[in-house]
C-alpha cells in the first residue's frame, strides 16, 4: 500500500479497521474505501497493486461487494478488463448499505420474533421471555416503519430533516404551548 499518497492510505487503512467492526473484513472495507476516492473506476489489478493483496482477495471482496450492491461494474471502451467503481451520490451509499443491513440483520430478527410470539407460553418464564420479546419486536418494527418512511423521502428533504436534530424535539415540546385563538392567529 506503499504507492498510495499518505491521505488515502490513512483512509483506507482505517476504513478496512472500521470495516471489521461492521461486520466486513478488512480487505472488503479497504477496497470499498479505495473505490471511493479513486476518481477513475479500477479493474483487480489495480486494486491489486494499490492495496498489495492477492488476487483472489481483491476477487472475493469485490464479489461480497457486489452482493452487498455497493459497487459497479464499468467497461471501458476496447478495454475486456471489468472496472469498478462506487455511486457517486453518497446518499444512494448510506440507502444501499441501511436496505441491506435491513434485509440481513433486521428482518430475520423479526420473523424469528414474530414466530416466537405466535407461541403460547409453557409457564411464567416463557410469559415474562415473551413479554421482553414483544417490547423488541414493537421497538424495531416501530424503528422500521420510520426507515421506510425516510427511505422514500427526497434526498434534499432528508438533509433537511437530519439537520434540524434536536430542534424537532423541541419543537415536540411546544406542541403543547401553542394554541389556535379564535380566527386562526396562533399564540
Amino acid at each position: 500500500m506503499t504507492n498510495l499518497p499518505p491521505m488515502i492510505q490513512t483512509f483506507v487503512l482505517h476504513f478496512g479497521e472500521m470495516g471489521s467492526r461492521w461486520g466486513i473484513n478488512r480487505t472488503v472495507g479497504q477496497i470499498y474505501a479505495l473505490l471511493y476516492v479513486s476518481p477513475k473506476p479500477l479493474n483487480a489489478d489495480d486494486i491489486r497493486e494499490a492495496l498489495g493483496f492477492a488476487r483472489s482477495n481483491v476477487s472475493m471482496g469485490l464479489k461480497e461487494l457486489d452482493s452487498w450492491q455497493l459497487i459497479r461494474l464499468k467497461h471501458l471502451p476496447n478495454d475486456r478488463r471489468d472496472y469498478f467503481t462506487v455511486p457517486e451520490d453518497i446518499w444512494e451509499i448510506v440507502r444501499t448499505l441501511v436496505e441491506q443491513r435491513r434485509k440481513r440483520e433486521i428482518e430475520p430478527t423479526l420473523t424469528m420474533l414474530r414466530d416466537v410470539l405466535m407461541e403460547k407460553p409453557s409457564g411464567e418464564d416463557e410469559k415474562f421471555a415473551q413479554n421482553k420479546m414483544n417490547e423488541m419486536h414493537d421497538i424495531i418494527e416501530m424503528l422500521t416503519n420510520w426507515y421506510t418512511d425516510m427511505q422514500k423521502m427526497e434526498t434534499e428533504r432528508l438533509v433537511n430533516l437530519l439537520k434540524l436534530g434536536a430542534k424537532v424535539y423541541k419543537l415536540y415540546e411546544m406542541k403543547d404551548k401553542i394554541f389556535v385563538v379564535k380566527g386562526g392567529k396562533e399564540k
